[in-house]
């Protein structure tokens, strides 16, 4: 059905203003989003492509490109990347309320932090969550952007933001574009040198986590740090 035949509060928009967005489907979300279809499609139906699409739906959107988008009829340069970034704008505001709210709650809250952020992305991303010396988040740093299979990281640029804040310890995580979270031996490798660099900095290493397609790789849990 067109946004023009429907009851007014039906809309999306005068739905979202009178319930709230919680009370909205996905379809809705993306139509106010893309305020307006085209000739061909209403806005109705281009919504509905783009949360049904048929590489994951709404899990497919949540790491989509804007040339990606672009290849659904009807979405144009200015309407993908509107997409593109209220997906990264949310992600934004999901960690920054995190960083906010303090104390990290165990391994559970970092691994909610970046799952979604992290476990479709092409390339490889390595950041590190600082903390105090109560347990508190004092910042997120993403240190380096690598390719389809690796990310170089090095001491010296991981700990450079954890010792500019002072902070006590920190997290690594980064993912795996493969999906599969198992870390290879440079992972290893990496990690044991980062703990050692860290503790010559006074700067404790508490936990390396690789993120894959729904799934993480915890190296304390493992027992190798």
């Amino acid at each position: 059905m067109k946004v023009k035949d429907m009851e007014n509060l039906e809309r999306p928009r005068e739905k979202m203003m009178f319930f709230g967005p919680k009370y909205l489907s996905d379809k809705e979300l993306v139509a106010i989003i893309l305020k307006s279809g085209t000739r061909e499609k209403d806005v109705m139906m281009l919504s509905e492509e783009v949360t049904s699409h048929k590489n994951g739906g709404m899990k497919w959107l949540g790491s989509a490109s804007v040339e990606e988008l672009m290849k659904i009829q009807g979405l144009g340069c200015a309407k993908a990347s509107v997409i593109v970034a209220a997906i990264e704008l949310g992600r934004r505001v999901t960690v920054t309320k995190t960083v906010a709210h303090g104390n990290i709650q165990g391994l559970k809250q970092v691994i909610e932090i970046f799952m979604a952020r992290l476990s479709k992305m092409k390339k490889e991303v390595f950041n590190i969550v600082m903390l105090d010396a109560k347990g508190n988040i004092i910042g997120i740093d993403e240190v380096s952007v690598g390719d389809l299979t690796s990310s170089i990281v090095h001491p010296r640029e991981t700990f450079y933001s954890a010792v500019k804040k002072s902070a006590s310890s920190i997290i690594c995580v980064h993912n795996h574009p493969s999906g599969d979270p198992t870390p290879s031996d440079e992972d290893i490798d990496t990690t044991k040198k980062l703990a050692k660099a860290g503790k010559i900095l006074g700067i404790n290493l508490l936990d390396h986590v690789v993120i894959g397609d729904g799934k993480y790789f915890s190296m304390k849990e493992k027992g190798i740090i």
